[in-house]
C-alpha cells in the first residue's frame, strides 16, 4: 500500500500580508539557514516517496544524511563562533545569531522523526 508523502510546513505560513513599502523589514527576507534546512527536507521527502525506486530512495536519504551534515559543520559552526563571540547583529530576516541557532535546532528536531522513519522503512525494503 502507497502512502502518500506528508504535507511539508512552509516557513511562510504564519504570514498573513505581503509587506508593502519598506524593502529593509525584516519580513521581506527568509533566513539562509531555514530555507537550506527546508530544502534538505524537501530532499529528504523524495526518499518518502514511493513513486521513486528503491535505491533511488536510498540515495535521496544518503544525500539528505550528507547535506546535513555538511550542514553541522559549516553553518551551525559558523553560527556557533558567531555566538561564542558576542555577535548581535541581525541578518537581513531579523534574528541575531543565538536566534537563529534556536530556530534552526527547532527545525532540525522536527524533522528528526522523519528520518528515523525513512531509514527504519528503506532498512526494512532492503533487507
Amino acid at each position: 500500500m502507497s502512502k502518500a508523502p506528508e504535507k511539508r510546513p512552509n516557513q511562510r505560513q504564519g504570514r498573513t500580508r505581503p509587506v508593502t513599502g519598506d524593502l529593509n523589514h525584516p519580513d521581506c527576507y527568509l533566513n539562509r539557514e531555514l530555507t537550506w534546512l527546508e530544502f534538505n527536507g524537501r530532499v529528504l521527502h523524495e526518499a518518502v516517496d514511493r513513486r521513486n525506486p528503491l535505491l533511488e530512495r536510498v540515495k535521496f536519504a544518503a544525500i539528505a544524511g550528507a547535506n546535513l551534515d555538511e550542514f553541522f559543520m559549516k553553518r551551525i559552526g559558523g553560527l556557533k563562533q558567531q555566538v561564542a563571540a558576542g555577535v548581535q547583529e541581525h541578518s537581513v530576516d531579523g534574528r541575531t545569531p543565538g536566534q537563529q541557532m534556536a530556530v534552526v535546532h527547532a527545525c532540525i528536531r522536527s524533522q528528526q522523526p522523519l528520518r528515523e522513519t525513512v531509514h527504519a522503512e528503506l532498512f526494512a525494503e532492503l533487507a
